[in-house]
């Protein structure tokens, strides 16, 4: 304990007619416990540290603080003051509620707009329109050109885009910053609702055409790739083709129909029976068939001179060569 004491009071002179005062008793200090001073230091620690928080918030909305004081019950008053003033008042006032709420406790926020006599859902829509429209020239000549708060609150329905197509040209879709000023509130609200409904369809098309394109790109996806071929390239492929099935109808004349047609003559000279007539029908209707594709075609007559070998035409020589 410290062992300093406090004066309190002194003994004064005597008066006529009372008696001499007694002399005050020392006061020893008092000794604040470990605990107690640990608990102060991390109060004022927090207290620091919402104060930084508060002036963050109030400087990002370009608000200012009444006396450059932190108070909640200063910045209450405030926003009351602001409460009849114009639009830029109202948007001090939004300015001035999320500073507020930034600078509450935990759940306090609330209580303290009661004590405003505001409801909720209105001092949401004032820190909607606080943070919509934020400082800068362009923004305060959008807030002189709308001139009521009843226009303001109508104005908050338009996403940050179009604000932003508003503050730079001066219009966004079909409304110009000079319908704004000269409508009313009913004829405003009703050019934001079409404006925001032309949006919503422009939106829905493209998302409409957005995922045409990717169902299209999907199927071509799962189509197999083309594989271009030169047109010599072609025709060598489509030539071998027909020259191999040319020469297994040649196999099938020369061994398969060759040996039944020999089989018949063999059972024609056993039993007496003549068969030729029979294998002359065959043959003449290959003949016929072979006569109608070469006219078909325009193939010319080869004589058998200079007729090609199935080598030659199958390729083998020049393999051979090679």
């Amino acid at each position: 304990m410290s062992n300093t004491a406090e004066f309190i009071e002194q003994d004064a002179p005597a008066k006529a007619g009372r008696k001499p005062g007694k002399a005050a008793a020392l006061v020893p200090d008092v000794e604040l416990s470990g605990d107690l001073v640990s608990a102060q230091n991390q109060m004022a620690v927090l207290n620091a540290e919402q104060d930084v928080r508060v002036r963050a918030v109030a400087e990002q909305l370009g608000y200012a603080l009444p006396a450059d004081c932190t108070s909640p019950e200063l910045i209450q008053r405030d926003i009351a003051s602001n409460m009849r003033r114009s639009v830029e008042a109202c948007l001090e006032i939004g300015r001035g509620l999320r500073v507020l709420k930034e600078a509450c406790p935990h759940g306090e926020f609330i209580s303290r707009l009661d004590s405003l006599s505001m409801d909720h859902s209105v001092a949401k829509r004032f820190m909607q329109a606080a943070s919509k429209f934020a400082i800068g020239a362009t923004s305060r000549q959008i807030t002189e050109v709308i001139g009521s708060q009843s226009k303001l609150f109508e104005m908050l329905v338009l996403d940050d885009e179009q604000i932003e197509e508003l503050e730079l040209t001066g219009q966004t879709g079909e409304l110009t910053l000079d319908d704004v000023a000269t409508m009313s509130v009913k004829e405003l609200r009703k050019a934001l609702r079409e404006a925001r409904d032309n949006l919503q369809a422009k939106d829905r098309v493209l998302t409409a055409r957005n995922d045409k394109l990717s169902e299209l790109e999907h199927q071509l996806a799962k189509q197999p790739k083309v594989i271009v071929v030169k047109p010599d390239e072609e025709a060598a492929k489509l030539r071998k083709e027909v020259v191999t099935t040319t020469y297994e109808l040649e196999t099938q004349l020369q061994g398969t129909l060759r040996k039944a047609f020999a089989d018949l003559a063999e059972l024609g000279l056993e039993s007496g029976e003549d068969h030729r007539a029979f294998g002359a029908a065959l043959v003449r209707n290959l003949e016929v068939t072979l006569a109608a594709i070469r006219s078909e075609f325009h193939f010319p007559e080869l004589s058998i001179d200079t007729l090609p070998t199935w080598n030659t035409l199958l390729g083998l020589d020049e393999a051979a060569e090679g």
